[in-house]
């Protein structure tokens, strides 16, 4: 199949690569074929659905190397499950009747698209999945080509999801200026909460990378500045048996020694507790289109704060999200190889009609790939026994008790 126009499209939450990679499919079709056109569609599904598009002028494929300096997306992202018709249609995004799946094949049918690029996480590259098998049922001479953006590292069966390294790097940085709070009175408790909802992989990573900055630094003891009042106490991930007890007893001690302790906290980490709390309760708690439970609202930091001030004997609490600062930033250099390889791959896919989602496959000798949409699923744990997070933990003073659950 000759391609003569390609769609690109972003979606789901930010990570530090959407801008790039847009900027990088760009720029590998300029320099391929500068024929081709390029249209991409606003707010991701959102805008296949309604046909809001812009076209890549030139202006666009000359200064398309700006985007890697920037966070974000310019093409905007949103969250539509095209298999949720309900909400599709509550959303006036199609009409009551009307299938989204068949909806968004028209609309590409129309636009004259023979390649479609989704660069997002395992919901939008499993509501890619649905879309490349309907089209491919249907007879849509389409091909379908995704990139995996996810911060929390956890596609199936993907090693490495872009955007996750700098979103460490840069919670990282965040953290360091949470927990210089510490000293703003005595007793202080700090809990740094990081996105990863299934997985612990940004957490763990973004503990480790703070902890070299603390490597770095020069350290004051007799002054108060010591590097045991700045360092990480505790580290609570979802594939970790928290045992809030015994972790009290643990930081109490540093809490006394000390005057502060400070924590590490994945969002997904005791979030079945909470949610089954807050259901015994007669709460409704709220859920996003893909059914996944609404964190804001179930507010994991805040949970863990009441479960621990008291018991640590805590003054005064702090609990701060990093995942809106992490996850806009612009990708850094390790993040910019990374993308640079993908969307090199994905149009050469592209061009030779082979559909899937770029990754390095880690059932196949991590070997970059485009991987079939069907074997792409969400949710991937975190492999808590590689060895710089026992080392970690181990350095903390912290158990490593894997969950039950995974």
């Amino acid at each position: 199949m000759a391609v003569r126009r390609v769609a690109l499209l972003t979606a789901g939450g930010f990570a530090p690569c959407l801008s790039s990679a847009v900027g990088g499919l760009i720029e590998r079709y300029t320099e391929l074929d500068p024929t081709i056109e390029i249209i991409a569609y606003q707010h991701g599904y959102h805008g296949l659905l309604t046909g809001t598009k812009i076209v890549v002028d030139d202006e666009a494929r000359k200064k398309a190397g700006v985007l890697h300096r920037f966070g974000g997306s310019p093409i905007g992202n949103s969250r539509v499950k095209l298999t949720n018709v309900e909400d599709c249609v509550k959303r006036g995004l199609v009409q009551e009747g009307q299938n989204p799946l068949h909806v968004a094949a028209e609309r590409l049918k129309a636009d004259g698209v023979d390649v479609l690029h989704t660069i997002g996480g395992d919901d939008t590259n499993t509501t890619a999945a649905d879309l490349a098998a309907y089209l491919h049922e249907n007879d849509y001479d389409l091909t379908v080509v995704g990139l995996p953006k996810t911060i929390d590292n956890d596609v199936v069966p993907i090693r490495q999801s872009l955007g996750a390294w700098t979103a460490a790097e840069e919670g990282a940085k965040f953290a360091a200026n949470v927990i210089g709070e510490h000293r703003v009175g005595p007793r202080m408790l700090i809990i740094h909460e990081v996105m990863g909802r299934h997985c612990g992989w940004l957490t763990a990573a973004t503990a480790a990378e703070y902890r070299k900055w603390l490597d770095a630094q020069e350290w004051v003891p007799s002054l108060g500045l010591s590097r045991e009042r700045w360092d990480v106490h505790a580290v609570f991930l979802p594939e970790l048996e928290i045992d809030i007890d015994a972790e009290a007893k643990r930081l109490r001690t540093i809490m006394d020694e000390h005057g502060n302790v400070n924590i590490f906290l994945s969002e997904g980490a005791g979030l079945n507790e909470i949610v089954a709390q807050l259901e015994a309760a007669g709460e409704e708690v709220q859920r996003d289109p893909f059914g996944h439970v609404k964190l804001d609202f179930v507010n994991p930091g805040q949970w863990f704060a009441k479960q621990f001030a008291e018991k640590l004997g805590a003054e005064k609490v702090l609990v701060q999200k990093s995942g809106y600062y992490s996850r806009a930033a612009a990708a850094n250099a390790e993040d910019l190889r990374l993308i640079k390889s993908m969307t090199d791959l994905a149009v050469e896919c592209a061009l030779r009609s082979e559909s899937g989602v770029i990754g390095h496959d880690e059932t196949d000798g991590d070997r970059l790939k485009a991987i079939p949409f069907p074997r792409i699923e969400g949710g991937k744990a975190f492999d808590t026994s590689v060895p710089w997070f026992g080392e970690l933990l181990s350095e903390l003073g912290q158990p490593l008790v894997p969950a039950a659950a995974h």
